[in-house]
């Protein structure tokens, strides 16, 4: 059975929680998971300005331990870099 890790997205002082999870292989694929939910949340119109800079995807493991912290501006320099 495939770990299960949680995308917790850190809007400022906001929280958006992931109470279900995605299962994955490992770390690894968890990082680009959450990659490529930056790359959503920069494509997505919101009602508000954000400032981007003070956000990031909080990933947590089974057990609740911090696996990574993806800051949302990453996934620009990721893209600028696959260019």
């Amino acid at each position: 059975m495939m770990p299960r890790y949680f995308f917790n997205v850190h809007l400022g002082k906001d929280v958006l929680g992931d109470p279900e999870g995605r299962e994955l292989r490992d770390a690894d694929q968890a990082w680009e998971a959450a990659r490529a939910m930056a790359q959503s949340l920069l494509g997505t119109e919101f009602p508000q300005p954000i400032n981007w800079a003070a956000c990031h995807i909080e990933v947590k493991d089974e057990t609740g331990g911090i696996v990574l912290e993806f800051p949302i501006l990453e996934a620009l320099q990721v893209t600028r870099d696959a260019d």
